[in-house]
């Protein structure tokens, strides 16, 4: 997920597996909290499935009751909470991103253990591992839409490329104050 002038640009494959069987090839890991806030979910997919639930329940709940939308940064401190509490028996990574009037665009990390960090530019996930070269060498603040577009493109094109747990398509999401634009693109072709 990365952040822009105007708001954030989230990107994810859309593998699930289990051990080294392929349970789902197209899975939506790009998951809708508010219309204006999505997370990013990797880990175990039943554990961050029920958070991200509880999650968006409690965010609806929110909103109802203080007659206002929740702030990226609110939804984070949610997950952290739940991550955090329940670090000892859940596999949950989470990355937050949004746009809320407050603060703009927003990309919040809550890696494995719950801990949570706002950072412009953050990944998470098995394939993570194999593109921090590519991400610091090709990442640079203040890059407009379409290259905030095209860079997480490639870094999700690179992850599954040399992580076997990843596949499938790259599902992109535009969040700005409009909501979300949404853009799948096919893995190009291997030489």
């Amino acid at each position: 997920a990365v952040e822009f002038n105007g708001g954030v640009i989230i990107g994810a494959d859309s593998r699930t597996s289990t051990g080294s069987y392929v349970a789902n090839r197209v899975t939506d890991k790009l998951t809708r909290i508010t219309d204006k806030i999505y997370c990013c979910r990797s880990g175990s997919a039943a554990d961050t499935q029920a958070i991200a639930d509880i999650v968006s329940y409690s965010t609806y709940f929110f909103e109802n009751q203080n007659g206002r939308d929740a702030h990226v940064s609110e939804v984070a401190a949610e997950f952290r909470k739940f991550c955090y509490n329940y670090r000892d028996s859940i596999m949950a990574g989470i990355i937050v991103a949004g746009y809320d009037d407050q603060n703009g665009g927003q990309v919040y990390s809550v890696p494995l253990g719950g801990m949570l960090i706002r950072q412009s530019c953050t990944i998470g996930g098995s394939g993570s591992s194999f593109i921090y070269g590519f991400v610091r060498e090709n990442y640079s603040e203040n890059m407009e839409k379409e290259e905030c577009v095209e860079f997480v493109k490639k870094a999700v094109f690179h992850a599954m490329f040399h992580d076997g747990s990843s596949g499938g398509v790259c599902r992109i999401g535009i969040i700005t104050k409009e909501g979300i634009e949404r853009r799948v693109f096919l893995a190009p072709p291997v030489d």
